[in-house]
């Protein structure tokens, strides 16, 4: 019955994390660069729901986003907003 009671409680608590994690509420072009190779890429500004604004940038026309300019890249611009805002 430990046992049981247990594994429910973790998952709430990562029920309960996840629910208050920071979403992305909107998602605006910011502007676009180069790297010193000549790769072309933009900027987007991510405001999240407590407030905060984060960057991602989008590669390969919009094909390949990630979150600011690390190597942390998903082909999805929703998904990858979410993982700057903190959620999951």
């Amino acid at each position: 019955m430990r046992k049981i009671s247990y594994v429910l409680g973790s998952m709430l608590m990562v029920w309960g994390v996840n629910t208050f994690a920071s979403q992305p509420t909107d998602i605006n072009y910011s502007s676009k660069g180069s790297t010193a190779l000549g790769t072309e890429y933009s900027t987007y500004t991510v405001r999240c729901s407590d407030g905060a604004k984060r960057e991602i940038t989008a590669w390969d026309k919009r094909k390949k986003w990630c979150v600011g300019t690390s190597n942390h890249c998903t082909n999805d611009q929703l998904k990858t907003a979410k993982e700057a805002c903190g959620a999951k």
